[in-house]
């Protein structure tokens, strides 16, 4: 500890999603440690400026393991853009193991890089595993094994139809036309907080174009709004598909641009596909 002069980080991003990703693999810091440099490296007017950070981990199950803490310091399950984002890291520094997986909160996942310019991955694709639908697995209050599909819920005299999804994490996606960027960051503040979610809850606002196509935008759970988010796209198709909305592998338009979802329908896993980028490299000051 006494040697290390700074904190290295590479800042990486899914379209927009960015998140500053530190090797952790020889670090003993304490978990507390970690939610307060999240806290600090995310914050983009004292900070780097991130949607939180991401642990490069030891795992025993895999190679290696992905930790995500928020810009709020609480700790993520999954998140499919940091995913892609750190197959890119490793996948540029040689130190991505095809077929063997990467270890995260909503257990081990396997990415494949579909398209490289020159040494580098561009383009990724990750199978992110089998939705889940239960309130007991979603983190719901009420009968834990109920789902809850276009199931109308009041928000302050506002009736809304809320389907609910888990990619690993908690999502709320909530159909009609797409709310504009106040609507969605006060809604989903409000939705996040809501007592019914037991832990909180991702929230998605989804407009259908047509059977092949989706537009949306995101409120995450400790971060608030993005640009991006690899789990709520999976869990937008996973349930347009459940309210026969839409095909089973669709186009994703978010604000940060667009991504392809496809869930397939004989083994049940989604599969996410996406670029991921490197924006910069640097140390920040130890806490």
């Amino acid at each position: 500890m006494a040697k290390l002069q700074g904190l290295p980080f590479t800042k990486m991003h899914g379209l927009g999603n960015d998140y500053l990703f530190i090797d952790a693999r020889n670090l003993s810091f304490p978990d507390d440690l970690w939610k307060k440099y999240a806290v600090a490296m995310s914050d983009r007017h004292l900070g780097v400026g991130s949607d939180g950070i991401i642990l490069i981990a030891e795992s025993h199950q895999a190679p290696v393991a992905m930790r995500i803490f928020n810009p709020d310091g609480s700790e993520s399950e999954m998140c499919g853009n940091g995913l892609r984002a750190m197959s890119k890291w490793l996948y540029d520094r040689r130190q991505f193991i095809p077929g063997q997986g990467i270890e995260t909160g909503a257990g081990i996942l396997y990415p494949e890089i579909v398209t490289t310019e020159g040494t580098r991955a561009s383009v990724i694709r990750v199978n992110m595993g089998r939705p889940a639908f239960t309130r007991g697995e979603i983190g719901m209050i009420g009968h834990p094994g109920e789902q809850c599909i276009d199931e109308p819920f009041d928000l302050n005299g506002d009736r809304l139809y809320m389907t609910c999804v888990s990619m690993g994490n908690p999502h709320a996606v909530v159909f009609g036309p797409l709310w504009n960027h106040e609507t969605m960051a006060q809604k989903g503040r409000q939705i996040e907080l809501h007592p019914m979610f037991q832990n909180r809850t991702n929230v998605h606002s989804v407009e259908v174009l047509d059977r092949h196509h989706l537009r949306m935008r995101h409120w995450e759970r400790g971060a608030g709004l993005t640009l991006a988010c690899g789990t709520g796209v999976c869990a937008a198709l996973v349930a347009a598909v459940e309210t026969k909305r839409v095909e089973r592998e669709v186009s994703v338009e978010v604000p940060g641009g667009m991504l392809t979802v496809a869930w397939d329908e004989n083994s049940g896993n989604v599969f996410l596909t996406g670029t991921a980028q490197q924006v910069c490299e640097g140390t920040f000051e130890l806490l």
